[in-house]
C-alpha cells in the first residue's frame, strides 16, 4: 500500500493482515531488535521496523509518579547506567517484583524526570559486544513517546506496525500503590494510532488480561496475549490470591480453553512447543499447537536468540557459546514454523524474516 493513512483507513478487520496478519506468521521484535540494539530504545525499535519486524514490544513498568515507561523489568540494575550515578546510590535496595528478591534499584522509586537522567545500556555485553558499542546514547522511553514514534515511523514508511505491550509484574505494582492497567487503558485510548492499530495485550498474569478484557470489550484492532511458562511454576497473581493454577495446568487442552474465554493468542517459550532432549538437541513437538487452534486460540512463541548459547544443540556451529550464528537461528526458526505457530518472538527480525522468506511462507 503506498500510504499508511490508506492503510490505517482500512476496515478494522482488515488491519491485522495489513500487519501481517493472516499473511504468514508474525514477527514479533522482542524488546525491538535486542540482539542489535539496547532494548527498548529507540534505536532498537527503528532497526527492528527498518528490518521488517511486524510488531514492536514494549515492556511496561510504572515510575513513582505514576508514568509508564519501557523496561523489562522493575529492576534498573541491568539495563541502565544507574549503579555509575553516585546521586542515586542510596536508593539501592532489595525487593521482589516477581517473587524472587533482587538487590538493585528500582523503577518505582524515581520520579521520570529522574529516570531520564539515566541512560540504557546492554543487558548482555558479553554476547552483544556490538549492541553494548551504544551505551550510554539513549533514555529510558514513555510509553506514550513509543506510541508516537512507531505512528511516525508508519507513516514514513506506509505499512501499520502493531504493538505487542506486555504488562510487567501487575500484582506487584498494585500492591505499591501504581497499578498499571487503567494508566495503559487510558494511554490507549489518548492515542489516535493505538485506537486503530493491531494492538496485542500480553501478560503473564491472568487477572490484569481479565481486566482489561472487561474494560475494552472485544475491539477490532485488540488481541490479548496470555504468555505461560512450563512446568509448575503459578502465576504471581495466582500466587498473590492463594490459588494453585500451574502453568503447566493452563497448557492442557482444558486449560486452553479457559484462556480462550478471555484471551485470542497464547504463548508458550519455544521449549514449550518442541522441548530439548538431555543432548541439547530439539525433541518431538508437543501437541500444544493443535490444542491452542482447537481452542479457538492463535499460537505465538518466544523468544528466538541468534547467538550460539540460546540455540538448540541441533544449530550451533563451533566458534563458541556466545558467537553471532545467523544461519543457525534461521535454521531453529524454521523447525518451529513447521509446528504451525502464527506468530514468534525474536531478538533479531531480520532473521525472522528470512526464516520466513526461506519456508515460503
Amino acid at each position: 500500500m503506498a500510504a499508511t493513512a490508506g492503510a490505517l483507513a482500512l476496515a478494522p478487520s482488515a488491519l491485522f493482515a495489513a500487519a501481517g496478519q493472516g499473511a504468514r506468521p508474525l514477527v514479533f521484535a522482542h524488546r525491538g531488535a535486542s540482539a542489535l540494539r539496547p532494548e527498548h530504545t529507540l534505536a532498537s525499535y527503528a532497526r527492528a521496523i527498518a528490518d521488517g519486524a511486524d510488531y514492536i514490544e514494549p515492556d511496561l513498568v510504572c515510575t513513582r509518579d505514576g508514568v509508564l515507561v519501557a523496561r523489562h523489568e522493575a529492576n534498573l540494575s541491568e539495563t541502565t547506567d544507574v549503579a555509575r550515578r553516585p546521586e542515586f546510590a542510596s536508593r539501592r535496595t532489595r525487593k521482589a517484583p516477581d517473587g524472587e528478591a533482587h538487590e538493585g534499584w528500582f523503577v518505582d522509586d524515581f520520579k521520570l524526570a529522574e529516570l531520564k537522567t539515566l541512560r540504557a545500556i546492554e543487558r548482555l555485553p558479553q554476547d552483544r559486544p556490538g549492541s553494548a558499542a551504544y551505551d550510554g546514547m539513549f533514555q529510558v522511553l514513555t510509553f506514550e513517546e513509543i506510541i508516537d514514534f512507531v505512528a511516525a515511523q508508519s507513516a514514513t514508511i506506509g505499512r501499520v506496525i502493531g504493538l505487542v505491550p506486555e504488562l510487567k509484574s501487575s500484582t506487584y505494582f498494585a500492591g505499591v500503590g501504581l497499578p498499571l492497567e487503567d494508566r495503559f487503558i487510558a494511554t490507549l485510548a489518548a492515542h489516535e494510532y493505538t485506537r486503530r492499530a493491531p494492538v496485542e495485550i500480553q501478560s503473564f498474569e491472568i487477572a490484569n488480561l481479565k481486566y482489561v478484557r472487561e474494560k475494552l470489550g472485544r475491539r477490532a484492532n485488540v488481541r490479548l496475549m496470555q504468555l505461560v511458562g512450563v512446568g509448575d511454576v503459578r502465576p504471581r497473581d495466582v500466587v498473590a490470591a492463594g490459588g494453585s493454577l500451574t502453568y503447566a495446568q493452563m497448557c492442557t487442552p482444558a486449560g486452553l480453553r479457559d484462556i480462550a474465554k478471555y484471551a485470542d493468542v497464547v504463548a508458550p517459550p519455544t521449549r514449550g512447543v518442541i522441548p530439548l532432549q538431555k543432548d541439547g538437541r530439539l525433541a518431538e513437538p508437543l501437541p500444544i499447537v493443535a490444542d491452542a487452534h482447537a481452542a479457538g486460540l492463535r499460537l505465538e512463541t518466544w523468544t528466538f536468540r541468534p547467538e550460539n548459547r540460546f540455540l538448540a544443540a541441533d544449530f550451533r556451529d563451533g566458534r563458541g557459546e556466545h558467537a553471532r550464528n545467523e544461519a543457525g537461528s534461521i535454521a531453529e526458526i524454521r523447525r518451529y514454523l513447521a509446528t504451525g505457530i502464527d506468530g514468534f518472538f525474536t531478538d533479531d527480525p531480520a532473521l525472522g524474516v528470512a526464516a520466513l522468506a526461506a519456508a515460503g511462507t
